[in-house]
Parts: structure tokens; sequence; C-alpha cells
């Protein structure tokens, strides 16, 4: 029995070393595992953020949300007739924070489970350091409406759809500064991304809400910035800080950031939660977007977005490459994954001010065009693959540049003598070489179409702008896009495929409507609402009882 004893003893302590051993890279294959549906659930967002199929004869409902100054959270509901004509009515109304809205988020709606209704995240993002986050339905509001609402829509100038499932569910308090940025990244529901004024930028699950990680950019250091009194004004350290905006490669795997007082850009891997490398912006590049010169900017960069364009091999066919384009006050430059810049966008534009980019996706296999709006009320649409090189610069005569030199007190004359001597000396070509280096510029996209402007009745800045993918029957793309203006306007457009795919610079796009909010809006977002699902009843989902929504209410907290 002894000897059988000894026998399973190691029978046994070998079948737990073969569980160990086994179960060791099942914990090695659950990440793998894990990771997988991971992979499957942004394949599915990917699908959920892909073009609305749409019938023609049946209306459309856009759902769009707007924050601002006035710290009111504004939800609208826009339907679209087959007519083309909208009709708007308010579906909520929340004083959402103690300051003003700075960003919002939306997540992709739920997965969409029998005999339940799909919801959608939003998050809002305000100077009061705070995170509110609210639970949307992704269905249309119901038409049938109670005595209540009846009498408030009566009294109302606008009228009113609202739905009870549209409340707020808690706030964060990851950030000790204003929030500047919100994002589910790449159309996933599992996480959120928020940048701050503290320089950082957290990492929640929507789970538990749960923050995962924080990553920290350094404060930059003061460089000739003014001490004393006026040093007060730049967050009591002297010096300006605070993420400007950051970005997330489709792969999930690397983010891009842009703060305050750096002329650079922060590289973070985000499978190791640290930072991979800093790229600083070449002084001539900033130079020539109007960066770096007496009364221009600081440099710093505003907004980074990722986007594909279309390779083309011999004039036909091709596949994408990835890109990224970083936006400044006055031009914005498109970089390759190299992270060297390929092409400038506002070169030969009317001077104005960019407010915000978004690459547009032409389709799975064409790319995408680059869309930014203007403070002229423009959005213009830019190919990005199509490079239009720099013009080179007017040849000086020698008696010209002797002229300028004696103006500017022999200065420049000094320095064109110090520099025929270097040639003389054996260094021409050299130098040939560096002013060849000097002079060459970046060149220009190729301007595809702008949409609005004063030829479309539109004068006042574009604060923020949203595209609404839709394919139609017959397979054709196009989009809705809904802006927002600082005037506290609300507009719907619609921008069918081919006027884009022409490749002429012309006017584009139709006005549909135009909806007046009465504050001074700072961002917007929106989202096409899904159909209600077959056999739902209304009184389903809609028109609970109060007894239900408050037991619903002490289930929840």
């Amino acid at each position: 029995m002894a000897k059988r004893k000894r026998d399973t003893a190691p029978t046994n302590g070998a079948a737990a070393t073969e569980v160990q051993s086994t179960a060791a890279p099942s914990k090695k294959a659950k990440p793998t595992t894990t990771t997988a549906p991971k992979k499957k659930t942004v394949v599915s967002n990917s699908a959920a953020l892909a073009p609305f199929k749409h019938d023609s004869d049946s209306p459309l409902t856009i759902q769009i949300i707007a924050g601002s100054y006035d710290r009111v959270l504004h939800g609208i509901t826009a339907t679209v007739s087959p007519k083309s004509t909208v009709q708007f009515a308010d579906s909520f109304l929340f004083d959402a924070h103690a300051s003003a809205i700075r960003c919002l988020a939306l997540s992709p709606p739920s997965v969409p489970v029998k005999n339940q209704t799909q919801k959608v995240l939003l998050a809002t993002g305000a100077t009061d350091e705070r995170i509110n986050i609210y639970n949307l339905s992704a269905h249309p509001p119901s038409t049938k409406t109670g005595n209540d609402s009846r009498l408030l829509s009566s009294l109302a100038p606008r009228p009113i759809l609202e739905n009870p499932k549209n409340r707020e569910l808690g706030t964060l308090l990851h950030h000790s500064g204003n929030i500047t940025r919100l994002t589910f990244p790449n159309g996933s529901r599992s996480k959120l991304l928020s940048g701050a004024e503290d320089s950082t930028i957290a990492v929640t699950r929507t789970r538990d809400w749960a923050l995962l990680h924080t990553f920290k950019c350094p404060i930059p250091k003061l460089q000739g910035r003014p001490s004393g009194d006026t040093a007060s004004m730049y967050n009591g350290a002297g010096v300006p800080q605070g993420v400007n905006d950051f970005a997330v490669h489709p792969s999930n795997k690397i983010m891009i950031s842009v703060s305050k007082g750096e002329r650079c850009m922060r590289l973070w891997n985000l499978e190791t939660g640290k930072k991979s490398r800093v790229l600083n912006f070449e002084k001539k590049m900033l130079q020539d977007i109007g960066e770096m010169t007496r009364g221009g900017g600081t440099g710093e960069a505003r907004r980074i977005v990722w986007g594909t364009r279309r390779t083309r091999q011999d004039g036909e066919g091709g596949g994408t490459e990835d890109e990224f384009a970083v936006a400044w006050d006055r031009d914005v430059v498109v970089f390759g994954m190299d992270c060297i810049p390929r092409c400038r966008l506002m070169a030969g534009q009317q001077k104005t001010k960019v407010i915000e980019v978004e690459y547009v996706q032409m389709g799975e296999e064409d790319g995408s065009v680059l869309a930014v709006s203007t403070e002229d009320g423009r959005i213009l649409f830019f190919d990005t693959n199509q490079i239009i090189a720099a013009p080179a610069p007017a040849p000086v005569k020698e008696g010209q540049e002797e002229e300028k030199g004696e103006k500017n007190k022999g200065v420049e004359v000094v320095k064109k003598s110090e520099k025929l001597q270097q040639n003389n000396n054996g260094e021409e070509g050299k130098n040939k070489k560096g002013k060849k280096e000097e002079t060459e510029g970046l060149g220009s996209a190729k301007l595809l179409a702008q949409l609005g402007g004063k030829e479309a009745g539109v004068s006042g800045r574009i604060k923020d702008f949203n595209f609404l993918p839709v394919e139609t029957e017959d397979g054709k793309l196009g989009w809705y896009i809904v802006t927002a203006g600082s005037d506290g306007s609300l507009r719907i457009w619609n921008l069918k495929g081919e006027e884009l795919n022409n490749g002429e610079k012309k006017q584009v796009g139709k006005l549909l409507g135009t909806y007046e909010t009465q504050n001074r809006i700072t961002c917007v977002e929106a989202f096409i609402m899904i159909p209600r699902p077959e056999g739902a009843e209304e009184s389903e989902y809609e028109f609970d009882d109060e007894e239900s929504s408050d037991s619903d209410d002490s289930d929840e907290e």
C-alpha cells in the first residue's frame, strides 16, 4: 500500500505538475484569448462605425449632442424625410457642469440582444475638472406623448420628444485640471481615454469605471518666459502646461500626444504603458506654416488625428498606408509613418484660422480625405495623396542683396561676405547643398472641394463637425454632416461621395436645415439612431411607470 501510495504520490505530483504546467500556459493563453475577442470587438465596432445602410424611402433620425460655454448639454433629434426635409425636436437639456463644456465623446451602440434596447455612452468634459457619463438610447424617441409632454411641448417654442432612458450615470474625478480631450479609441466601448491640463492622459475601463493607467506628460521647462507678476497666469508654475490633444493608432498599440508649451509630439506605447520617444518639430517647418515668427504662434500643436491614404503603383491600384495630421493655428502638416512631414494643407489658401480636423473614410480600399474647418465658415477637403510641389523661391540679384544689407546697417553684407569667403576656401558645394535644403519647402495637398462659406451663407466659424456615413441601396456612399457654429447654429448637410471623387475644386454639399440653440457651442457629437427592434412596442421601454423607474434607480444605486 505504501508503494502504491508512493506510486500514486508521484503520479499525483506529476498530475499536479501537469495541471500547473497546463494551467500556466492557459494563464498565458488567457491574454491571447482575451485579446482575440478584443480584436473581434474592434472589428464589430468598426463595423458599427461603417456606413449606415439606409433605405431612401424611409426617414432617418440623427441624435445631435451639443456642449456650450453656458454649461448646457443640449440634445436634439433631427428627422430627415425621404424628401430631404429636416424636422428638429429637443430630446434632453441637462445643466451638466459648473463651467464651460470643452469636449464630448460617444461610444458605439451596445451589442444587440433580443428583447433589449441598445444604448450609447456619452462622456462630457469641462473646465470644472469633471467627466460626466450619460446613458443615451440608440433608438429614435417615441412619437406618442403623454398629457404632460403634450402640455410642455405646447408651451415650448420647439417640439419636445423626451426619452426617459437618457439619464446620467455618474461623474469621474480622475483629473486635477480642465478636461481637454475625450475619446473612445477606434470605436471601442470598453475603454475611455481622457486628457487634461494636469498633463496626464487617463485610461478608464467602462465596465466598472476603474482607472487602469495614467500617462504622465512632463511639464515643459521655463524658457524665455517672463518672471514676477506676469508668470502667475501660467497655472502658477510659470509655464503653460496640459495636453492639447492625443490620437490612438487603429492598431491600439501606439498613441501620439501634443501638449502646451512644447514644440514636439510624444509617442506612447499602449502595450507597455510607457513613453516611446519624443519627436521635435523642425524650426524651418514651423516658420513655413506661420509659427515661430513675429505675430505668429508659439509652435505648439493644437490637434492631431490618424488617417489613411491610398498608395498608387504605376498610376493604378495600390493599397492604403497610415498617416497622421498635426494642426496648428494657421496650418496643418501631414506626416507619414516614418514621422517625416509629407505635405501641408493651407499653402495657397486665404489666411484663416484652423479650428478642427478630421479624416473622412472614402472606402475600405480608397483611403480617406482630410477635412478641415476654418474660422470663416468653410470645411475644406484635401487629398493628401496628390501633392503639389512648393514653388521655388524667386532669385535675388546681387545689387538687391547689397542694398538690403546697407539698409540693415551692413549686417547682411557681413554675412554675405563671410559666405563668399567660405566658398572661396573650397566649401562652395557644401554651402550650395545647405542652401538647397533651406529653400526646399513642403508641398501642398490638393484641394478637392469646400463646403459652406460665404457662397452658402455661412460666415461664422465652424467650431466642430461630424461626418455620418450612409450607404444607399445601390451601394453609393454619402454623408450627413453636422456642423456647429460658435454663434449657436447647428446645420445639417448632405454630401454625396461622387462630389469628392471628381477631384474638381468646387462648392459641394446641400444644406438641409438649420437649428438655433441660442447657446455658444463649443463641441458637438452625433450618431444615426437605430430603428426600433422588430416586435417591440413603445411601452416596453419608453413609457415606464414611476414605480418601475424608481425601482430601476434604486437598483442602479
